[in-house]
């Protein structure tokens, strides 16, 4: 590990020489280019020093062990130095993981009601709530770009653009099975029923980075379903594509003219066609790429809400809260900081770091 770190340290100060000679400076792509590479090194040389920097004072202190009285205060400062270099090389490992290409992405969130009827209908909407809650409080975007209701006010789907800082970053563990545990409004006897939604996490991709033909797509247009009155759409505004290699639908009637129905659901096609070729190429690496392995398999049941005990259990960090009520209003960053450790420190374990 301390060998790579001197590698980039050497390489940070390789750049910052070559950013203030004239060719460079003058080259305004290779500049920004060798500044980007700057930035991404700047972070983890600067752990890297300041890791030395704590190992020099561990050094000095254990020379002050043999002076009588300084060997009190020098024992408190390796106690000291022993816990901040302990937390120092465990930055470093999470440092040293390759980061993910698309963090930086918006994403396209869909939400699906699964198993349970109108219970789990009404389960999807409580889930798509507490993201949309949750994005509020980080001053994210966020955009229907489809929605299809149930007559008892639950959701059967949801797609929605959310765009912001990080977002994907900071959701992309999020896809799987939710399953939700508690006595619907309609059930006499008091019982306890389970139904579950589904949601995905999907980066937003551009046209650059999938290219969809025209030739292979099918494009349907039909009148919007609506609840009636002054608010039905009286034109084929509704579009529906169907893309014929992959074998992908995507249907978009929100908006009141065809052409932004058309670009939403090329929107919503390109995130869902880009995370299909992800899923197979980490299925056919995954012998090779352990740390991988179950992430695009939506069948899984990553997360359980139980309303009569106000408990959260995530499966995979195995962490359980018993503040439901709030998770469920919005206040997810204890659960979300809960997963995003347990990926990270399985990504140190399969980096052998």
């Amino acid at each position: 590990m301390y060998s790579k770190l001197k590698d980039f340290e050497e390489r940070y100060d390789e750049l910052d020489a070559l950013l203030s000679t004239p060719e460079v400076v003058n080259d305004r792509e290779r500049f920004k280019a060798l500044s980007k590479e700057r930035a991404d090194l700047e972070d983890v040389v600067a752990e890297y020093r300041h890791h030395q920097r704590l190992e020099q004072e561990r050094r000095d202190n254990r020379e002050m062990l043999e002076d009588r009285e300084l060997a009190a205060l020098a024992k408190e400062e390796l106690d000291r130095l022993d816990k901040e270099l302990e937390a120092s090389a465990e930055r470093l490992k999470l440092a040293l993981i390759p980061k993910d290409p698309l963090d930086e992405k918006n994403i396209v969130l869909e939400v699906r009601a699964g198993t349970g009827g109108e219970e789990a209908a009404l389960f999807a909407g409580d889930i798509f709530r507490m993201y949309a809650r949750y994005a509020e409080t980080r001053r994210w975007k966020l955009e229907i770009l489809s929605q299809s209701e149930t007559e008892g006010g639950g959701l059967k789907e949801v797609v929605a653009l959310v765009s912001g800082q990080r977002v994907y970053s900071r959701l992309k563990w999020e896809s799987g099975v939710h399953r939700v545990q508690r006595v619907p409004s309609t059930e006499a006897q008091g019982r306890i029923h389970t139904s579950a939604c589904t949601v995905a996490v999907l980066p937003e991709v551009e046209e650059v980075d999938v290219q969809i033909n025209e030739k292979d797509l099918r494009i349907d247009t039909y009148r919007s379903s609506g609840a009636g009155g002054q608010h039905i759409n009286k034109t084929d505004s509704a579009v529906r594509l169907t893309h014929a290699p992959s074998g992908l639908v995507v249907a978009c009637q929100d908006e009141r003219s065809q052409l932004q129905n058309k670009a939403k659901a090329m929107k919503i096609l390109r995130a869902r066609l880009y995370d299909l070729y992800q899923t197979e190429q980490i299925q056919k690496h995954a012998a090779e790429r352990k740390s991988q392995v179950g992430t695009g398999d939506r069948s899984e049941r990553i997360r359980t809400y139980n309303f009569p005990q106000n408990r959260l259990t995530d499966h995979r960090a195995g962490v359980t809260l018993y503040k439901l009520e709030l998770v469920i209003q919005g206040d997810l960053d204890e659960v979300l900081d809960a997963v995003q450790l347990h990926f990270q420190a399985e990504a140190v374990k399969n980096a052998g770091l």
